[in-house]
């Protein structure tokens, strides 16, 4: 099959420099987004440095073209030949002056690199490739080849359903093989990482951690120069903060407001709200290789023992809707006739007394000290955690961690309880199971149940080999019965997504996947 590219729209320009100033609640962990799975990562770097082959158009629900005007897939599913757009221009920088347009070498470096032991590149991200490997590419991709400096194939090993939307996921943002080669030879590849060259709208100008991330326009971007000539991710950590700098006009966008700030910008005439269903799920991950955490009827106790009604009523105030397993609703395969866990304490106690823990036991509650979408009041949810299971007499230490050791450390499996979500990048039901069920993802690092089964496994595995959506779905709903059995996740929300915006700002809309774009935004 076939499929075009697309006219582009290109950006209106302003006729005098215009700045545009985003309040975001953390830092990105780098900005080589290949070595990070946090979606504050990919919002400052692949979203508004990087380009993909394709894209994922949130507000069609399709993939359409990105560095690849079109594609092409072979009947048995097996070989995809794509053509690159030409004239697709690198960022010019300070230190670093691209000598040609994006071809072929640069996207066969991209995924090389990640996928390639040998390759001179592999071992330079010092966690490896959290994404690649949980998706499983070096697995499904057989080889990539270059056919001239605007086509190349990839060839599978086996047909897979979700390869083309994978392509849209942020690490597979495309990186400049020319640059790469350069930092190598200077002895610096860490540069990728602190000073990064991408083909997208904005290029890095300047990052100072836990304060602000400074980008500025790019003049050749393929799609037109985006309609402001500066922007600036300020890093503000407490949601209030951001709403008084939003406010002030010290922002024009404040990002993951908190439920009462989402109603008070209601009632101020000089702000406006965009709002989605979040493609998203708030959950508990449930270290089940973690004794006791590892038996069942300990982690179905969990989830009878936390009155996830008052949770929600207490932490996202009516802007989220109880979730009962991995899926938000408005997926397809949703198992909606599978029952959650209903709140239960005396069953939760007779489930540990069956697992041999009738006095319960210590364990620990992890969580971040600030709000985000889909933990908008951490210190809250983990208290009212805490005190349902001291009722069931689990005794729970909260342990609060800045985010980005928080991440590193969960990936590692040192926590037991954990404050987690997570956000869909391209509405197919796999990104959620791969990512963080299946035995790949266990190892790097993404599987926060840290729960590798061969039954679900297969099920995970068998639906990205299956062409058919029904055939598909059905075994994704055998997947979720077996999830919940197991009680891998203590799943909480699915929110609302919403930014709060100045009356004047126009072109911005939020995105259900939690993904940006501020190209054709104007303040």
């Amino acid at each position: 099959m076939r499929l075009a590219a697309l006219p582009l729209l290109f950006a209106p320009l302003l006729s005098q420099a215009a700045t545009l100033s985003v309040c975001t609640e953390a830092s990105p962990d780098g900005f080589d987004v290949v070595q990070y799975n946090s979606l504050t990562t990919t919002n400052a770097s692949a979203d508004v440095l990087m380009n993909r082959l394709v894209e994922f158009d949130a507000s069609a629900g399709k993939l359409v073209p990105g560095l690849a005007q079109e594609w092409q897939v072979s009947a048995d599913g097996l070989a995809y030949d794509f053509t690159l757009r030409p004239d697709v221009q690198f960022h010019h920088t300070v230190y670093f002056t691209p000598s040609r347009p994006l071809n072929a070498d640069d996207v066969l470096f991209s995924f090389q690199r990640m996928l390639d032991p040998t390759h001179p590149w592999h071992k330079v991200a010092p966690s490896g490739y959290p994404h690649a490997q949980s998706m499983q590419l070096p697995g499904l991709i057989k080889s990539i080849s270059k056919t001239d400096e605007q086509h190349l194939r990839f060839t599978l090993n086996h047909p897979d359903a979700t390869f083309l939307a994978t392509l849209s996921m942020g690490f597979a943002s495309i990186y400049s093989a020319e640059y790469a080669e350069q930092l190598l030879k200077a002895g610096t590849p860490e540069k990728l990482n602190s000073a990064p060259i991408g083909t997208g709208p904005f290029i890095l100008k300047r990052f100072q951690k836990d304060a602000a991330v400074r980008y500025t326009a790019n003049p050749t971007y393929f799609a037109g120069k985006p309609a402001v000539d500066n922007l600036i991710f300020a890093i503000t950590t407490d949601a209030n903060v951001r709403l008084q700098k939003l406010r002030r006009g010290e922002c024009q966008i404040a990002l993951s407001p908190k439920p009462l700030d989402v109603q008070a910008a209601r009632q101020d005439p000089t702000l406006q709200i965009s709002e989605t269903p979040a493609f998203m799920t708030a959950f508990i991950g449930i270290n089940s290789q973690h004794a006791p955490l590892d038996k069942p009827q300990v982690r179905q106790a969990i989830n009878l023992a936390f009155d996830k009604a008052s949770y929600l009523k207490a932490v996202f105030e009516g802007s989220a809707t109880a979730a009962s397993g991995p899926y938000p609703p408005n997926t397809w395969s949703y198992a909606k006739e599978l029952p959650g866990y209903a709140h239960d304490p005396a069953k939760a106690k007779a489930l540990l007394a069956e697992a041999g823990l009738p006095d319960g036991f210590k364990t620990s509650i992890w969580t971040r000290p600030s709000g985000s979408q889909l933990n908008p009041n951490p210190a809250l949810g983990a208290q009212l955690l805490q005190a349902d299971l001291a009722k069931i007499g689990i005794q729970a230490e909260i342990r609060v961690i800045e985010w980005g050791e928080l991440i590193r450390r969960a990936k590692a499996g040192e926590h037991d309880l954990l404050f987690m979500g997570w956000a869909g990048d391209n509405g197919d039901p796999d990104n959620f199971l791969t990512p963080q069920f299946s035995c790949a993802s266990v190892q790097s690092g993404l599987n926060f149940a840290r729960y590798c089964d061969p039954q679900l496994d297969q099920l995970i595995s068998d639906g990205k080999r299956t062409a058919s959506q029904d055939a598909r779905s059905a075994l994704y709903l055998k997947a979720q019965a077996l999830i919940q059995q197991q009680a891998l996740w203590l799943p909480l929300a699915h929110p609302t997504a919403y930014a709060l915006l100045r009356k004047d700002v126009k072109g911005y809309q939020v995105s259900p996947f939690g993904r940006q774009d501020f190209s054709r935004v104007q303040p």
